[in-house]
């Protein structure tokens, strides 16, 4: 039988969807591109925000255009936290939550052919550590390891802890092995992921900057990214850790969600506005060179021009080199969903539209300053027309350069020469 599978949201499903098609494959099942007729469809869903549930319902029917005779499993946090309502949508023969997707290979075959729609979603507590590692294309360029799952943090804003459970770990024995893998299969970067990565943690004490200095010391044949941390989790141990390194991508990803020390209070963030942007200044003066990212939510209750505006001209301050921009949306089971200070949608967007403009002007800025220096890239997509490759460098700017077809997937030399539009432009520097 034929299987397609599809996933939405963050890399952590990416991994997990990877992980299931592995157990789909040793049970004798084969596997398809989804949107080619197929026998099992499943689609993994995100439920971060009330759009990811608007576009896993409209590719839930699609699918089922698609293959209207294949049995259709849904699966993932939409799946965990609005069961009945997934259930209700025309076509899904079945339901799957966080405890029993991993189980998905062995159960499906049991549920073929029932009239009725099954939903087999249970409870989240005391949820188990699944292994997960997946790619991102098919070049061999770039894998995605799960190292954690679950948040303890409960923000107002927030839905995942309700659908992830609590925060849990993979044993830290077992991270050698995993990287080791990743360099036999090929891959030249590895992305680190979790729900909430820097709040890794093992029963005999082992924290995140553990995993960071036994990732370094292996010196693998591959480049390590961190996926994203908490601003009140990347500690001095992590930080010198990551600039000492030739392994670890000189790149950050971290939340800041509001500039306002009130809106960061209504919200149950652990750090203030001035810790972060004392984090971002130490960061730059230990790493330079650093790409800098940051989330950030506009609209959250009670988000006044006054507070916005602080939002902004910390953003405008800091050396960022580019921004994540969340229009908030009202989250079924959140606190927030019930605060005083509804923001008009009109205004949410406005203020959205503005943090995405000087977004783009970080990153022009950022890319400016990589001109006349040196990147090492990873080549991941070629344009016959112009023989031109696309990559990414290790601080996460997008670069082109001219280069041969058959040139390998390896860690490549490009002196970035200017500038245009979202690319930095080189040329590939030979000995």
């Amino acid at each position: 039988m034929k299987v397609a599978l599809h996933t939405l949201g963050c890399k952590v499903n990416y991994a997990e969807t990877a992980a299931i098609k592995d157990k789909f494959e040793q049970l004798g099942y084969s596997l398809t591109e989804f949107g080619t007729t197929a026998d099992i469809i499943l689609i993994n869903t995100c439920s971060v925000t009330n759009n990811a549930d608007v576009e896993a319902r409209k590719l839930i029917r699609r699918a089922k255009r698609q293959s209207p005779n294949a049995f259709l499993g849904v699966m993932g946090c939409y799946a965990q936290l609005k069961p009945e309502e997934v259930s209700q949508i025309e076509g899904v023969d079945a339901v799957f939550g966080q405890r029993e997707k991993f189980r998905v290979p062995s159960l499906v075959h049991q549920l073929i052919g029932k009239e009725q729609t099954q939903v087999n979603v249970s409870c989240i507590e005391d949820l188990p550590f699944d292994v997960a590692l997946t790619t991102d294309n098919e070049l061999r360029t770039r894998a995605f390891l799960k190292l954690q799952d679950g948040c303890d943090y409960f923000c107002t804003f927030c839905t995942i802890p309700y659908a992830r459970g609590s925060s849990r770990s993979i044993p830290f024995a077992l991270i050698p092995e995993q990287i080791n893998k990743i360099v036999a299969s090929g891959y030249k970067e590895v992305v680190i992921s979790g729900i909430n990565l820097g709040d890794y943690s093992t029963p005999d004490g082992k924290t995140f900057a553990d995993v960071v200095e036994l990732m370094d010391s292996m010196k693998p044949d591959l480049r390590i990214r961190i996926s994203s941390i908490e601003p009140n989790l990347l500690n001095d141990r992590i930080l010198r850790a990551v600039a000492a390194s030739d392994v670890f991508c000189p790149h950050f990803h971290i939340p800041l969600q509001s500039g306002s020390q009130e809106i960061l209070k209504n919200m149950k963030r652990r750090y203030k506005a001035s810790f972060f942007k004392d984090l971002i200044y130490k960061i730059k003066e230990n790493i330079p060179n650093c790409g800098l990212g940051i989330d950030v939510i506009v609209g959250f209750p009670g988000e006044t021009d006054e507070h916005f505006r602080e939002t902004y001209d910390l953003l405008d301050e800091l050396p960022a080199s580019y921004f994540h921009v969340f229009t908030y949306s009202e989250r079924d089971n959140t606190p927030a969903a019930s605060f005083d200070g509804v923001v008009p949608v009109h205004i949410r967007k406005e203020r959205t539209n503005l943090l995405r403009e000087l977004s783009q002007a970080k990153q022009r800025s950022f890319y400016a300053s990589r001109v006349g220096k040196i990147a090492t890239v990873i080549p991941e997509s070629y344009d016959k027309s112009t023989r031109t490759w696309k990559s990414w460098s290790e601080n996460y700017v997008r670069v082109k350069f001219e280069g041969d077809e058959n040139l390998a997937k390896s860690f490549v030399k490009v002196m970035v020469e200017s500038v245009h539009g979202d690319y930095a432009f080189g040329t590939v520097i030979t000995d």
